[in-house]
């Protein structure tokens, strides 16, 4: 009935612009030629008021009243049917998806579609993981479409959207919102609605860490704070290829892993792990040995001979990393 309808309004539109169209050619006689007419119906409908083509008869002129009398009012009806057609084909959409949503069980929900969230999105795609987008923005639900992510379009603030997204049933929720006020608000709605979803969220300042705590959030992350200790480490230690900060919840022990250009320190090149003293002077030990071609072997034998076109993975205490980078 849908189609039937659609294919009513255009075929509707069509005889009003072909009708108007031959009247005027027939009208102007020798002078109007079909593009003429065309032109003449278009800016008498859109009412544009630009200047006829060629100067209009008594006949014309009467032709042109029953057209803006008649075809300006249908015209408009017209458009405004299109815009309904389109706001159904946006409702259906919307209705399809949360159909689709609301199948799922021990998914991932992420809150907010920034440029954390798409990193996140991509990321989890990557490792087939499902999961669920809440967003607002119309320009980046289109985003959101075109890389063929399952969403809900709408307020994360709102309980409705959470529960459209299947918070209750939901395995992990990230809330990743352009402002610390709303990612605390919505962290504290959906620890109303699931206690049991591990809960991480993103902060901008330290008093807003500590309320999240308090409502129980798992894991906050502040990138602001994350990105300058990062940087700070790669500009004070060249050799520092890369930095990863690893923490649990039941030890204060804050552990690291970084990865470390050997080109620049001679006193490791050609000399076997278990000579190097990582393990015994810092009690840090090599995970992984990068190659200059890629390759990377992981848990090398303490045998295995070091040289300096070689990247290596150390893992331990963060104090230790630090005395040991200072060291070289």
């Amino acid at each position: 009935m849908k189609h039937s309808r659609t294919k009513q309004i255009v075929i509707w539109g069509i005889s009003l612009v072909g009708i108007a169209t031959i009247g005027f050619y027939i009208i102007g006689g020798e002078e109007w030629s079909l593009l003429d007419s065309l032109f003449m119906t278009f800016i008498t409908l859109a009412t544009v008021g630009f200047q006829e083509v060629h100067p209009l008869s008594e006949a014309g002129q009467v032709w042109t009243i029953i057209i803006i009398i008649f075809g300006v009012t249908s015209f408009a009806y017209l458009i405004s049917q299109f815009g309904s057609e389109l706001l159904e084909l946006n409702q259906y959409r919307r209705r399809k998806m949360l159909k689709r949503v609301n199948k799922l069980k021990d998914h991932y929900i992420i809150c907010g579609y920034g440029r954390m969230g798409a990193v996140i999105a991509d990321e989890m795609h990557e490792k087939k993981q499902t999961f669920v987008i809440i967003e607002k923005n119309p320009d980046k639900i289109k985003k959101i479409m075109e890389c063929g992510f399952l969403y809900v379009e709408g307020d994360a603030t709102l309980e409705e959207t959470l529960n459209e997204a299947g918070v209750q049933k939901a395995k992990g929720i990230v809330v990743v919102l352009n402002t610390d006020q709303d990612n605390l608000y919505v962290s504290m709605s959906i620890r109303t609605l699931n206690n049991e979803a591990f809960l991480v969220s993103r902060c901008s300042i330290n008093d807003t860490l500590l309320k999240l705590k308090r409502v129980g959030v798992d894991k906050i992350v502040n990138p602001y704070v994350a990105g300058g200790h990062k940087m700070s480490e790669l500009l004070l230690t060249p050799q520092l290829e890369d930095s990863v900060s690893v923490t649990t919840p039941h030890t204060s022990i804050d552990y690291g892993i970084d990865e470390i250009k050997l080109s620049e320190i001679d006193k490791y090149d050609g000399i076997m792990i278990k000579d190097s003293q990582l393990r015994e002077k810092y009690g840090l030990l090599i995970i992984g040995i990068i190659e200059k071609n890629g390759e990377v072997l992981v848990n090398p034998g303490s045998d295995y001979i070091l040289n300096r076109n070689q990247i290596i993975m150390v893992i331990g205490k963060k104090e230790n990393l630090q005395e040991f980078t200072a060291s070289i």
